[in-house]
């Protein structure tokens, strides 16, 4: 009020403050701002920006940690048990939970979301940890760290299924069923990944454009509902639970087993070929994928300046085929074609001698961990699990991660990957891409609904992640948040999806997927969780 007896108006309306100092505010009528255009718990106004969720500081913890410990269930509200999970691999999201559970069975498990329920406590579950949004970082409550439960339970090799707990990470997981001469199906590239939580989001794999993600080789789970139920799922039994859950980015359910498919291991053997076109690597591909030439196929870069597509066989009688139909029609060259064609093009910029010595250091360091003498014989690499997870963690991990992704339908791809590059370019001189297919479930929707698979995507779906290669170099949030943004706002404008939708750029669900969806599917979490407590800052 005292600021209004100094206002005046202009010219055209609007009222400005006269402080003698002739400072000009511009003041906005309560209400005028209209619809956030972000997301309802976003900040009116701030329209480019998310923030990390706002702690939750309930009246009723210490009844909580009484009912909790009195049910023999291991509570921890040390600082240091605390501390060990303040954020997670993404590095730019903090957050401290009131006490840590380490989960040590599904029973266990079902008693802490019971009570949790009941004092309206939320519960934040962490796998691997390896989110980059903030997704396994609890702003208060309970940190459910999964990891406790990483048992195999049973292999079936005549069915080729495996029971295994969710918490375990998946090359605990490989080096159990190797003992057997098994080998899981599909999995993510980064193996320190836990089996309940690759299983939410979806997981992708270099031969993911022919057997799926990683959740579609789940036949059956075990999962304890936001209530305490202990409920047994699959595509026959409680089909609608499985469905939720499944890509469900933790909103329905704790998974606590799985029954996953898994096959023969087989060693395999890689091939290599280099683009400078970032089209024109995407387009060969897709045509690789569409007709099922290869066992395994994607692409990693080095910036967009040297686009390396692996393709890779489980067989010599797959990879004598596609030698015989497809090798030719691929418009890749050699390692040494695209190195001469490389210098040349550096020797007529000399001022970007700095890029060119980066990738041939980058180069010289990564591309004999695909080839180390210990897991490579004969052309044959016979640990894939080992040489993928050390050159992921090594080469691309760091303090700070930012890995914003598009995925798309087959027909969108190329655009969104170009426009995608270009923001890269504009951020950061350095950075990588990885791109790979996902083969899709003919009933695909009734599944993905709400999740990364793109609403318009038929028979496959490509996925892109855009990463900056930041090391040791420490950005300001914000700048790393605009240029997610803009990532982001690629997909809206184009109607894909995300990989990583939730966490800190959960705005962006709405501008996707258009209010009715969210709707529809924040009803099922109301019904399913009425306290809203289970990974209550993913989502919803």
């Amino acid at each position: 009020e005292r600021l209004r007896s100094n206002e005046r108006h202009d010219g055209s309306g609007a009222r400005i403050l006269d402080t003698g100092a002739r400072l000009h505010i511009p003041l906005v009528e309560p209400g005028t701002l209209g619809p956030c255009p972000v997301a309802p718990d976003a900040l009116q106004g701030i329209k480019r920006q998310q923030t990390n969720p706002a702690r939750w500081n309930g009246p009723n913890w210490p009844e909580f940690s009484a009912e909790v410990r009195a049910r023999g269930i291991e509570l921890r509200e040390t600082a240091a048990a605390r501390a060990a999970f303040a954020t997670d691999a993404g590095g730019t999201a903090y957050g401290l939970a009131h006490g840590v559970v380490i989960a040590r069975s599904t029973e266990q498990v079902a008693q802490l979301l019971r009570v949790a329920q009941h004092y309206r406590v939320p519960v934040t579950v962490s796998g691997g940890g390896l989110t980059t949004e903030g997704e396994s970082v609890a702003f208060g409550g309970v940190l459910l760290d999964m990891s406790g439960m990483s048992r195999v339970l049973s292999i079936d090799a005549e069915a080729l299924t495996v029971r295994t707990e969710a918490g375990i990470f998946w090359h605990s997981l490989a080096e159990e069923l190797r003992r057997q001469d098994l080998d899981y199906l599909s999995a993510p590239l980064n193996l320190t990944s836990s089996v309940g939580g690759t299983l939410g989001v979806g997981g992708i794999d270099v031969n993911s454009a022919r057997l799926g993600c990683s959740a579609d080789q789940a036949l059956a789970l075990q999962v304890v509902t936001p209530t305490g139920d202990i409920v047994e799922c699959s595509d026959t039994h409680n089909a609608d639970l499985f469905q939720r859950v499944i890509l469900g980015y933790g909103q329905f359910g704790v998974i606590t087993e799985a029954t996953l498919r898994i096959r023969p291991y087989t060693p395999l053997r890689m091939h290599y070929f280099y683009y400078t076109s970032l089209r024109t690597a995407i387009e060969d591909l897709q045509l690789l994928d569409r007709n099922d030439a290869s066992d395994y196929s994607g692409i990693l870069t080095m910036m967009d300046k040297v686009v390396n597509l692996l393709v890779a066989f489980d067989s010599d009688e797959r990879e004598a085929a596609f030698m015989a139909a497809w090798r030719a029609r691929l418009r890749g060259r050699g390692e040494a074609g695209v190195a001469l064609r490389m210098t040349a093009w550096y020797a007529l910029r000399p001022w970007r001698l700095g890029e060119a010595l980066f990738l041939y250091e980058r180069r010289r360091k990564l591309f004999p961990e695909f080839r180390r003498a210990e897991y490579t014989r004969g052309g044959r690499m016979f640990d894939r699990t080992v040489v993928f997870s050390r050159a992921v963690w090594k080469f691309w991990g760091g303090r700070q991660m930012v890995i914003p992704d598009l995925a798309a339908s087959e027909e969108k791809f190329v655009e969104a990957v170009l426009r995608g590059n270009a923001v890269c370019r504009k951020y950061f001189r350095r950075y990588t891409l990885y791109c790979v297919g996902i083969k899709l479930r003919e009933d695909h929707r009734a599944h993905y609904e709400l999740s990364c698979v793109p609403p318009d995507a038929r028979g496959r779906a490509y996925g892109c992640e855009f990463e900056p290669m930041i090391g040791d170099e420490v950005y300001a949030r914000d700048r790393l948040q605009s240029f997610k943004n803009e990532i982001y706002d690629i997909g809206v404008d184009l109607g894909t999806s995300y990989y990583r939708f939730g966490g800190m750029m959960k705005g962006y669900i709405r501008r996707v997927f258009g209010d009715a969806l969210v709707e529809k599917h924040l009803e099922y979490k109301r019904r399913a969780d009425p306290a809203m407590i289970l990974n209550r800052d993913v989502i919803f």
